[in-house]
């Protein structure tokens, strides 16, 4: 059996096999800690989270109850990223919607280092 990009995500392959590819996104210390920043990546918005050391985190930028950016938001204690439009808030390790008015949970997307090099495993499209 050979691996695969997904194979390198604990977890993270598919239920129905799917072309995944790894995306360099830049060096570690090109993002601040405890920080997002907004990532185009083909045609995906995506937001991604540095929090400390070497520990990121990818989710869809766009918040499913209002529109907004996600990646213009506040990273809270919880782990958490809070919209800046309406206060609703995501779990931004699972993309789970855990704060009112967002019900509808965000994508979430594998992310690894490797050499000090950040890469983003995304869906061929």
């Amino acid at each position: 059996m050979s691996s695969s990009p997904s194979d390198a995500f604990e977890g993270a392959r598919p239920a129905v096999e799917q072309s995944v590819r790894e995306v360099s996104v830049g060096r570690v210390d090109d993002f601040q800690e405890n920080a997002v920043v907004q990532l185009t990546v083909g045609q995906r918005l995506i937001a991604l989270y540095r929090l400390g050391g070497e520990e990121f985190f990818a989710t869809d930028d766009i918040c499913t109850h209002g529109q907004a950016f996600l990646s213009d938001g506040w990273i809270t204690d919880e782990c958490t990223i809070e919209c800046p439009l309406h206060g609703g808030c995501f779990d931004i390790r699972t993309g789970k919607a855990v704060e009112p008015p967002a019900e509808i949970d965000i994508r979430t997307f594998p992310v690894r280092v490797r050499d000090g090099e950040v890469l983003l495993a995304l869906d061929e499209e």
